[in-house]
């Protein structure tokens, strides 16, 4: 994982609520064992027609959206199956942050161990972004907060996940980066 400290992007907007993870990356997608190469099947359902055309209409297909890393889904974002398959299609096609009045818990704990930053707000903020798509917002690991043009927003994420997020690691090589400690309390304890 890269080290995340900021992320400043434009928003794309998907506000459908429930957006589950057969919906994010379907099911038959899933016969890779690698991160590489989900993206172009991020959303397929939805983004692609009968003949496998993208469809000029869809949220991410539109000019004006490509490049987006921060995503505004609707309530309830990334229900359904434990899939960690989900998170990586999102990083694999570039988006870097979810955004949501809520997001699944199993989601959310594959996001964070991947490096996509799933961000929860107040429905007050949510209706904002909803309505402002392709707003320029910024993503501040670092303070935990949301930077919108007018406001601050804090967004809630547990000190060892922003950790983990801000040097680039996962939980095995933060337990990797505690060798030299691990080695010496087994030296100090044998």
């Amino acid at each position: 994982m890269e080290p995340i400290k900021q992320i400043r992007s434009k928003t794309v907007v998907m506000p459908n609520d429930d957006i589950d993870t057969d919906q994010i990356i379907p099911a038959r997608y899933l016969t890779t064992t690698t991160k590489e190469g989900l993206g172009k099947n991020l959303f397929n359902d939805w983004r692609y027609d009968r003949d496998g055309k993208e469809r000029a209409d869809f949220v991410l297909t539109r000019p004006e959206n490509r490049g987006a890393q921060i995503l505004v889904g609707g309530h309830n974002f990334g229900c359904g199956s434990s899939r960690e398959h989900a998170p990586w299609a999102l990083l694999d096609f570039g988006i870097r942050a979810v955004v949501s009045t809520e997001i699944a818990d199993i989601f959310r704990s594959n996001s964070l161990k991947n490096g996509l930053v799933p961000i929860v707000v107040d429905a007050d903020t949510h209706r904002w972004l909803l309505a402002n798509p392709g707003t320029d917002v910024t993503v501040d690991v670092a303070s935990a907060t949301l930077v919108l043009p007018t406001r601050r927003v804090p967004f809630p994420i547990d000190k060892f996940s922003r950790y983990c997020l801000m040097n680039g690691i996962d939980q095995l090589g933060f337990l990797l980066d505690q060798e030299v400690a691990i080695k010496r309390y087994e030296q100090a304890h044998a």
